[in-house]
């Protein structure tokens, strides 16, 4: 056993000795190529001033900032939607599954109606159509819908109380003559991006959680109904922890196809990692060195979401054990 255990090792060290070879190989081609045509390269240009803008940042950021700066705050913003989507699809798909399981016909339907919609669309489009409504449906800002106590929705975006500058105090948002004064605004651009990424993951996430429940023993339901127990207790005491095994992994990969959707949102304008990468290849000409930055990027996030899927994964194993 011991010696077979040895071998697979060895195997996998090879292999992964030889992929180092091909890749360090390729790249020894690649910077030869274009030092022939004196195409420079390396990583330096990331201490250089970006020497372009950001349309909205969730980090101070400037023209004469570094481009590594630059390709911080894009990120930022990627994660920025990326994280509160995350949330908003998982409530969100969380209740239509179990809608889809409700004894009501019309809830039912109306449930795998919004799954079979949302999941046969193509997202691209969808971020077109929700721009399309925020920038050219919605009112002006002198006309913004007021959907809450300071809280307006208009063709400038979403603006709401944020806290103000040092002060520490709430800045509400009043309607002004031409504009709404005060408060937080978000772009239409980070509407459109949260809604489309939300709404469309949500249809993958209910499915997720509707294949989850039903994967638990019917007698699990019969016996806690028979003990006694109400429906809200059943889900939350006997079929969530169970359920939770066969929900994590899949629903995993669900959140990582919306952070990488998110890079559809340069076709809506929205500066998130990928455009800010763009902007920064087309000043500089390294696109070798920003793809491969995309691309670690990318890699580390989907990194971390495993290790944290893995993490959840034996937890919940754990609570289905206690159940």
């Amino acid at each position: 056993m011991q010696g077979r255990r040895r071998r697979e090792l060895a195997l996998q060290a090879l292999l992964a000795a030889a992929l180092l070879g091909a890749l360090w190989w390729l790249l020894d081609v690649t910077a030869a190529n274009m030092a022939e045509r004196g195409i420079r390269s390396g990583f330096d240009f990331l201490r250089e001033p970006a020497g372009f803008g950001i349309g909205e940042s969730l980090l101070p950021f400037e023209s004469t900032d570094s481009a590594l700066w630059a390709l911080a705050a894009g990120l930022a913003n990627t994660l920025r939607v990326a994280l509160p989507a995350i949330l908003a699809s998982t409530l969100l798909g969380t209740l239509i599954g179990l809608g889809r399981l409700s004894p009501n016909l019309l809830l039912r339907g109306l449930c795998a109606a919004y799954v079979e919609t949302l999941r046969n669309v193509p997202l691209l489009l969808q971020l077109l159509a929700w721009y399309f409504v925020v920038t050219d449906l919605l009112p002006l800002a002198s006309e913004a819908l007021q959907l809450a106590p300071h809280v307006f929705l208009s063709k400038s975006g979403l603006t709401i109380p944020w806290l103000g500058g040092d002060t520490g105090m709430l800045d509400l948002p009043l309607r002004g003559e031409m504009n709404i004064v005060g408060g937080a605004t978000l772009t239409p651009e980070f509407l459109a991006l949260f809604l489309g990424l939300s709404l469309y993951t949500a249809a993958y996430v209910a499915e997720t959680v509707r294949a989850g429940i039903l994967a638990v023993p019917r007698g699990q339901s019969d016996a806690a109904l028979a003990l006694g127990l109400t429906r809200i207790q059943l889900f939350r005491l006997v079929l969530l922890p169970q359920a939770l095994r066969s929900i994590i992994p899949p629903l995993t990969n669900q959140h990582l196809s919306l952070s990488k959707n998110a890079s559809l949102a340069v076709a809506i304008g929205y500066p998130d990692l990928v455009s800010v990468a763009n902007t920064t290849l087309n000043q500089t000409g390294r696109a070798a060195e920003c793809i491969a930055l995309i691309m670690a990027v990318y890699l580390i996030l989907s990194l971390l979401t495993a290790w944290l899927s893995a993490w959840l994964e034996r937890r919940s194993g754990r609570w289905a054990e206690r159940a």
